[in-house]
């Protein structure tokens, strides 16, 4: 049931009309969305892989239970609690996407000194979501042992909290305490921001329909056959996977955050403009900002943070961004492309003691070359999150930086979609970081006359259709 097709479209307008049409009688309780909700979120993970909606049941089964038996526990008792729930998440999450990795990895190891591994082959199939959904229900029992918040009394909620179906799938990652209170209070029709999802929903889907499926053709053909190509066409490729994961990753998060909005409620922000990021660091304050989150607070804190000196802080940096990148997919180019941004986020800390790099700080030229800086050394990191294997991506690289004029050079029509698209970018990014400066999110869209929103809406949605690619699936429905 893919965000852009008409069968998402239709299953959302029945879950919608249920959630706000039921609630007006006088005989219904304001609850009584609550169980379509449920059942339809259940519903929507069936259609994307019934024989592993059971994992999630169980996954909601033991961290409910867990939460439940850590109220009124010892503190002893809430630690063998807390073990339970992370041995028995990351062990389900490390068997399905992470097996055949380590058994690989184990193979190539053995062979190097001439052993044998006896570990089994297994065709192990990843379940839909899985990494998203085991760190949310992680992030609950965490703060339910921290104290942070209450434990959930009822399974019902917690299994909706776990099973929502705008993020189920691809995130934002929600945290327990920022959705289960909105169940304590329904939103009437006359408090939602009705306007501001439903321009959410069109622009999510011209960021995927249109622009990501679009300009994905380029990063196909360059690391399909990178070695046919010109150096041109291997730094356009570059630069148009830089693009079409942004197009399609935030146009995921914003018809997830546009859908949960229009149902009465608000998720986490996920993206913030990532490629205006003044700083390693403010990259990752603006791209998938629910992971970058969730590993600061459960992962880099825990494991010391800034607190035991600065060595070890660049240790705990290294190791956060490190396990982030293979958090993303069972292969070393996620590992590597982890360790870059752990290593530079070190490297800018470090930097950042010196008195030089302060005081050029306070220069406009220095922040605007290290912007640059930044921006570029994210998109060449990008190289080993999209390539599939190691040779591919020495060839890649070696295109990039030892120029050649032979290959495939871009044409007319790769370069019309390519400006098209980063055109688009560069003014809806214009057009972001104005209304961010203003403060003035969505507000202009509450003092349109309404004839002229439902044109712009219905004009936006049937342009989006007449111009959209042929579809593909989300980048990050694999993770």
């Amino acid at each position: 049931m893919n965000f852009t097709t008409p069968l998402y479209s239709l299953f959302f307008l029945c879950i919608f009309l249920l959630r706000w049409i039921l609630p007006r009688f006088p005989f219904f309780p304001k609850w009584i969305p609550f169980p379509f909700l449920l059942v339809g979120s259940y519903l929507f993970y069936f259609s994307w892989s019934p024989k592993f909606g059971s994992l999630i049941l169980a996954t909601s089964v033991l961290d409910y239970s867990v939460g439940r038996a850590m109220e009124g526990a010892s503190a002893r008792a809430k630690k063998g609690f807390l073990l339970l729930s992370l041995c028995g998440n990351l062990s389900v999450l490390g068997f399905f996407k992470y097996y055949g990795f380590f058994l690989q990895s184990a193979n190539a190891l053995f062979s190097a000194f001439g052993l044998h591994s006896a570990l089994p082959a297994l065709n192990v199939v990843l379940p839909v979501g899985i990494s998203f959904y085991t760190f949310q229900s992680l992030s609950y029992t965490i703060d339910v042992y921290r104290g942070v918040i209450s434990p959930e009394r009822s399974f019902w909620r917690y299994a909706l909290f776990l099973s929502f179906f705008p993020q189920l799938v691809a995130g934002p990652i929600v945290p327990a305490k920022e959705f289960l209170p909105q169940l304590d209070r329904w939103l009437s029709w006359e408090e939602f921001p009705f306007r501001a999802g439903l321009v959410l929903l069109v622009v999510g889907v011209w960021k995927k329909a249109v622009l990501a499926d679009h300009i994905a053709v380029l990063p196909d053909i360059l690391f399909q056959n990178p070695v046919f190509v010109s150096s041109t066409f291997a730094w356009i490729g570059v630069f148009a996977y830089a693009l079409q994961i942004y197009f399609d990753f935030s146009g995921y998060t914003d018809i997830a955050i546009g859908s949960a909005l229009l149902l009465g409620f608000r998720l986490t922000e996920n993206f913030r403009m990532p490629y205006l990021a003044s700083s390693f660091s403010d990259f990752w304050k603006r791209w998938h900002i629910s992971l970058s989150s969730w590993l600061k607070n459960y992962l880099y804190i825990p494991l010391g943070g800034n607190r035991n000196g600065e060595v070890r802080t660049y240790f705990n940096l290294f190791v956060t961004m490190l396990l982030g990148g293979l958090w993303h997919g069972a292969s070393w180019n996620f590992v590597i492309w982890g360790g870059i941004h752990g290593a530079l986020l070190a490297l800018e800390k470090f930097s950042s003691r010196f008195s030089f790099f302060q005081s050029a700080s306070d220069s406009s030229v220095f922040r605007f070359f290290y912007r640059c800086v930044v921006v570029f050394s994210v998109v060449l990191a990008w190289v080993f999150f999209r390539s599939p294997d190691w040779g591919r991506t020495q060839a890649v690289f070696s295109k990039l930086f030892f120029l050649s004029s032979l290959g495939i050079s871009p044409g007319d029509q790769s370069l019309k979609i390519f400006f098209g698209c980063a055109l688009l970018f560069l003014l809806g990014t214009w057009i972001g970081k104005r209304e961010e400066s203003r403060g003035s999110f969505y507000r202009w869209l509450e003092r349109l006359p309404a004839w002229i929103f439902t044109c712009g809406i219905v004009t936006a949605l049937v342009s989006a259709v007449l111009l959209s690619a042929e579809s593909q699936p989300f980048l990050y429905f694999v993770f």
